[in-house]
């Protein structure tokens, strides 16, 4: 059965195109649930009105489908609270950025 953090390393091949810094970095991935073979991700996006929101999406149920042959299924919902800050990114991605 895959784990969490399994989960949470397939999701950094995930990179925001816009800023060049995967999702786990950037706070937006804020939930994963592992049922068996089923996999739940609850992520947001820095603005609501986030062009590629869809593409994002298709590219995390894609990361987790590619790297976790035990995964059969992966559910990506977009949730909007709280919502996003910079204060959400880790120190690597807040260096990378010029952020804080």
């Amino acid at each position: 059965m895959a784990t969490k953090d399994e989960v949470l390393a397939a999701l950094k091949a995930v990179i925001d195109p816009e800023v060049g810094v995967n999702i786990v970095d950037l706070g937006l991935v804020y939930g994963v649930a592992i049922d068996g073979g089923a996999v739940k991700v609850n992520m947001t996006m820095t603005t609501a009105a986030c062009p590629v929101t869809e593409y994002m999406k298709t590219q995390a149920r894609g990361a987790v489908l590619g790297t976790l042959p035990e995964i059969s299924d992966v559910q990506v919902d977009m949730v909007w609270d709280p919502p996003w800050k910079p204060t959400m990114m880790s120190e690597a991605a807040k260096r990378k950025l010029g952020v804080g």
